[in-house]
């Protein structure tokens, strides 16, 4: 029946290349009417002078496109693999069928009608026999393959790391380069923004007023104040506006009133600063009020 096989390979197979090559050297050794066959890797890489790759992706590109069956729980000479020419059965069953009412044979013939009604005693004179030990219940493998025909290779595992690992999933990943909103992102998602962008917020206003800063600097001398901080602070780098808050804050607590001496540096004085600051603030605006402090031993 090996004929029988080929010939419709060679009329029907939708295969093309090395895959129609594989089908026709298995073809090539098709027992009988179940277009059962076997052979093993190396021998179609021989016959068709094939890489042992190139026709192990044909067979699955064969079976994907249901031209051929890998019967797992059967075994060939040599332990060799056992395949199915499905759509070859079903021609050479439909013309013997053609040939047996023609001859006016009436009679049911004992004909499979798929893999798991194989006549399994006509296959033992071919050396083809039921594996010991089955890999899978199932009689029939069809591998999941894509449909480009690309072999079951693992993919290789991509390397990581912990490189960028500090980047968020959105956002820029540059803090220095600027969002929509002429914002700055940080790794920590929060905005933060420049000096000179910052502006001086309700909060901050009501805080100076309370804390009489407003009434110790005046007005003019307030806005003074403020310039001389966006100019010491306008080469630093962008900080979130709470950061630039506390560091206005604690600016304007060591700033010296025109004409006055500083309320929370002199000797002797209560040193402790105003309230609605945090316990850092009050700390840093203490020391650099210290600093500020002449000590005596100036020229």
């Amino acid at each position: 029946m090996s004929s029988e096989a080929r010939e419709w390979v060679w009329e029907h197979s939708s295969s093309r290349g090395a895959a129609r090559l594989v089908l026709l050297s298995i073809a090539d050794r098709v027992a009988d009417d179940q277009c059962i066959s076997w052979a093993s890797l190396s021998s179609l890489a021989k016959r068709t002078h094939a890489s042992v790759s190139t026709v192990r992706e044909a067979i699955e590109r064969l079976v994907l496109a249901g031209e051929l069956e890998q019967l797992d729980d059967l075994v060939g000479p040599q332990r060799s693999t056992v395949y199915r020419l499905p759509l070859a059965a079903e021609a050479v069953a439909q013309a013997l069928r053609e040939q047996r009412e023609e001859a006016g044979d009436t009679a049911v013939p004992d004909e499979p009608t798929g893999p798991a009604k194989l006549r399994l005693s006509a296959l033992r004179r071919y050396g083809i026999r039921p594996r010991e030990v089955p890999e899978s219940p199932a009689r029939v493998r069809k591998p999941a393959v894509p449909e480009t025909g690309r072999s079951r290779r693992k993919p290789a595992q991509r390397r990581t790391g912990h490189r960028h690992s500090d980047v968020p999933a959105t956002g820029t990943q540059n803090r220095s380069e600027p969002d929509l909103n002429r914002r700055y992102s940080s790794s920590g998602g929060a905005a933060v923004t420049s000096a000179a962008e910052w502006q001086v917020d309700p909060a901050t206003h009501t805080w100076a007023r309370q804390q009489g800063h407003l009434d110790r600097l005046g007005a003019h001398g307030l806005q003074a104040a403020d310039a001389k901080w966006r100019a010491h602070r306008a080469a630093h780098a962008p900080r979130p506006v709470e950061a630039w808050a506390a560091d206005w804050r604690a600016w304007i607590t060591r700033e010296h009133a025109p004409n006055r001496p500083n309320l929370y540096a002199v000797p002797g004085q209560n040193t402790a600063a105003p309230g609605g600051m945090t316990r850092a603030e009050k700390h840093t605006a203490a020391l650099l009020a210290a600093l500020d402090e002449p000590t005596g031993t100036e020229g």
